[in-house]
Parts: structure tokens; C-alpha cells; sequence
């Protein structure tokens, strides 16, 4: 019998469905990913068009689970689902639900878990989590935090995610929210965040937040030879800043330097309160290497107390990048199978 686990996504524009053994191979995913409902549907956010894109939405989630457990029994008919692991916004471990998420059409608190659940009764396992939470786990059980009991790991894209693995558990906290690390306060009063707060490490160090420092530092240099000068925001990536930056460009690099001398002041504070063995970094601007590694590691070291200082590495995450979010919710049946053995 070959034991794997469901893993389920649900991004802001597509849900990844994948099926997973737990030696990470993923033995399929569908393509094209599930389109995720989105906000515009539900204009006004009533509740009565939140329950009917949500009823909707879990019918066809529950054809496509269906249908990747057939495509892989074709191939062995020996395949035992253990689980499925499900990645969300606002996701409650503890309570299987997804609680007023800010970027999808739901209306307050979705039992999404009992929904996924109900459909598939000779399932013992539905868990879910938040993505960078899942991430985490998929570090930990697939990535190169294999053995490792204590880490965080910071996920960077359109926001800031983290998840922290203390004595080899993910910690959740009293109402299965914790680990909110790009939420901290990094320059009171400063960029509105997308949660509607100031100054946090989300609107300086994800992708969103180097985009906004692209343009700051060409409003300051009025330097229209900088290969950043033409490029609209809509259209500025982080890829674009690292090919500006291989190239010479010093706003470029100057737009790194900056993001990782806050983001390492932020990872100080993170190791002062959990003393990681690492930190992995997961994300479009991880991959700058050591155009971002570089000042954030120095930044890290120069914050910390001379106790932890030499004792942190800040490291790429191992996880593919394609298959990374079904790994991190299939790693969550994994986990939750070792914790009730």
C-alpha cells in the first residue's frame, strides 16, 4: 500500500490541487490550476452571496479532489489517501476555518474544513492551516529543515507570510494565529500595509514592499539612466530589480541594501525571542541570492546580542518553487499522523 496525502492551495487567483507522497514526489497536480473565487464577485460582501460562490466553490474543489485520486489510482491502484492538507488565508488550524479573508469573497468565519470533510467521510484526516504555516512544514518534513527542530521560515511574495517550527511543532498560539512576523512594526508611522496598519515588515520587505522602494529611490535620484526608470509599478517585478542589479544598476542594489538591513533587524528580534538553528527565506526575492542574503544576514548579526551572534543561518528554502504550496498542505497530514501515533 502507497500512502499519500491531498495537497490543496488556496491562492488569491488559482487553488493548487496536488497528490503527494511523503517522500515529497508529487505524483500529480492539476493543470491548469482551479481559478479561486474572487472579492469582485461578491461586491457588496453580503453574506447570502458569500454562502452561495463558498457552496459553489466546495463542489467544484470537491470534483477536482475526486478526480486526482482517480488519476493516481489508475497508476497504482494500491494508493491509500491519508489525508488532505489544505493552505488558506486566515486559516484556523484549530478550528478548521478561514476567518475574514481580506482578498477573497467570503463573509466572516468559513467551517471550510467540515465542509471538505463531509464530502469525503472515509477520510480521517482535513486539516488546514495559513500557507506560510504550511510552507513551514513542508520545509520541515521535505526541505532542508529536515531534522532540524527549531526554525522559522519567512515566506516572501506579493506579502510577508512565517511560519516558526518550535521543538519540532508549528507554533499557533491560543487562537491559531501566531507567527504573524510581517506584521511587526518596522518604522512606526510609516507605508500603509495591506492589512490596513503602518509601518509594517510587509510593506518594506515583501515583493509589494521593493516595489514601492524602487520608486522612492528614483523619486529621490531623478536618475533616468537607471534600466528601473521606464518601467511602470504595475509591471515591476523583483526579477527585474536582481537583472538591474547583475547589470550594475546602483538603485537597484541600493533597493536590496535597504530591504535587507530591515528585514535582518526584523530576523534579530525573531531569534531573540525563539533561538532558531535557521531561517529560511521562500520566495521571488529569495531568489536575488546574495544580492538579498547578503546585507540581511549583516544586518541580522549586527542586532543581535552577542550570545547569538555566528550561531543563525539565514538560508534559501530547498522547496521547488512550482510544487512548494502543495508540499506545505500535504505535510500537514504528515505531521498530524506522527502526532497521533
Amino acid at each position: 500500500m502507497k500512502r499519500v496525502a491531498i495537497g490543496i492551495d488556496i491562492g488569491g487567483t488559482n487553488t493548487a490541487i496536488g497528490v503527494v507522497d511523503i517522500e515529497g514526489n508529487v505524483l500529480y497536480e492539476r493543470k491548469p490550476q482551479m481559478a479561486t473565487p474572487q472579492k469582485l464577485e461578491n461586491p457588496h460582501m453580503t453574506q447570502a452571496v458569500s454562502d452561495a460562490i463558498m457552496s459553489k466553490y466546495v463542489t467544484d474543489l470537491t470534483i477536482e479532489i475526486k478526480a486526482a485520486i482517480e488519476m493516481v489510482k489508475q497508476i497504482n491502484p494500491e494508493i491509500e489517501v491519508m489525508g488532505i492538507g489544505i493552505g488558506a488565508p486566515n486559516a484556523n488550524y484549530y478550528s478548521g476555518t478561514i476567518e475574514k479573508p481580506a482578498n477573497l469573497p467570503f463573509v466572516g468565519v468559513v467551517n471550510f474544513a467540515s465542509m471538505i470533510q463531509n464530502n469525503f467521510p472515509e477520510i480521517k484526516y482535513v486539516k488546514l492551516t495559513n500557507d506560510a504555516n504550511a510552507a513551514a512544514l513542508g520545509e520541515m518534513i521535505y526541505g532542508g529543515g529536515k531534522g532540524m527542530k527549531n526554525f522559522a521560515m519567512m515566506t516572501i511574495g506579493t506579502g510577508l507570510g512565517s511560519g516558526l517550527i518550535v521543538n519540532g511543532d508549528l507554533v499557533y498560539g491560543a487562537d491559531g494565529f501566531a507567527g504573524e512576523c510581517g506584521h511587526v512594526t518596522v518604522v512606526p508611522g510609516g507605508r500603509i500595509c495591506g492589512c490596513g496598519g503602518r509601518g509594517h515588515l510587509e510593506a518594506y520587505c515583501s515583493a509589494t514592499g521593493i516595489k514601492r522602494t524602487v520608486y522612492e529611490l528614483l523619486a529621490k535620484y531623478n536618475d533616468p539612466e537607471s534600466p528601473l526608470y521606464k518601467i511602470p509599478m504595475s509591471e515591476m517585478t523583483s526579477k527585474i530589480v536582481f537583472d538591474a542589479a547583475e547589470k550594475g544598476d546602483p538603485i537597484a542594489k541600493e533597493v536590496f541594501e535597504i530591504t535587507g538591513e530591515i528585514l535582518g533587524r526584523t530576523l534579530a528580534d525573531t531569534v531573540h525571542y525563539l533561538s532558531p538553528e535557521a531561517i529560511f527565506l521562500f520566495g521571488g526575492a529569495a531568489a536575488a541570492g546574495d544580492y538579498i542574503f547578503k546585507p540581511t544576514k549583516a544586518s541580522m548579526e549586527r542586532y543581535l546580542m552577542p550570545v547569538f551572534r555566528n550561531k543563525v543561518k539565514i538560508l534559501p528554502s530547498e522547496l521547488k518553487e512550482s510544487s512548494a504550496a502543495i508540499l506545505g498542505a500535504s505535510a500537514l497530514i504528515w505531521k498530524e499522523i506522527e502526532k497521533n501515533k
